[in-house]
């Protein structure tokens, strides 16, 4: 899911409690990239998970923080903060969750069963209104409120974070290779021939 960041206009001084790495740090690093905003100049807060950057955040640390949904959307209604930017319009379309199986087993019976399944449910978290598919999730996030947890669903459909297809495109995949290109974790561009197949037809 996409990263919370801050706005254009952060300051060098500004305080931000982030994530200590992986994919959201990469993400937060590469939106201030396209931002213009020097991320060396930030006074970076780090205090572990998603859960406990909620607490710091809420206890008074940091002027900002970096997180995903449902957090910043319980952060906003209890009246902790604003949602001032989000990193997906910076970053554009990009690989972001994907799955992974080897060449052999997308020619199977059973891979084509799975892609059907995976196809209608995409299809149903476009088509769904966010309240049903908040209260379908209720009982995986305990401590958000159904219409934060709505709200949040809402959020990730007006962003286009499900789209109606399920390969991987090669613009998408471009830039997944200049997040963690520009992260510093990947030293060698792959082909998208190498890394991405097309998915089981319906067959």
């Amino acid at each position: 899911m996409p990263s919370f960041m801050p706005r254009d206009s952060i300051k060098s001084s500004s305080e931000v409690i982030l994530f200590g790495g992986g994919q959201p740090l990469a993400m937060f690093k590469y939106a201030c990239h396209k931002a213009d905003i020097d991320f060396a100049n930030l006074k970076v807060i780090g205090v572990g998970g998603a859960e406990e950057m909620d607490k710091a955040f809420r206890n008074g640390k940091g002027q900002y923080v970096q997180q995903q949904g449902p957090f910043p959307q319980q952060l906003e209604a209890d009246g902790v903060c604003h949602i001032v930017a989000q990193c997906g319009p910076k970053i554009g379309p990009v690989a972001f969750s994907s799955l992974a199986a080897t060449r052999d087993w997308l020619q199977s019976g059973v891979a084509k069963a799975f892609m059907r399944a995976y196809r209608k449910t995409r299809a149903y978290m476009l088509a769904t209104p966010a309240i049903e598919i908040a209260k379908a999730e209720k009982s995986f996030f305990a401590s958000i409120e159904l219409d934060v947890l709505a709200q949040c669903i809402a959020n990730y459909q007006q962003l286009g974070c499900w789209t109606s297809h399920v390969e991987i495109t090669r613009p998408a995949f471009e830039v997944a290779l200049d997040v963690f290109e520009h992260f510093g974790s990947l030293k060698e561009r792959y082909a998208y021939d190498q890394v991405c197949a097309s998915p089981p037809s319906e067959g």
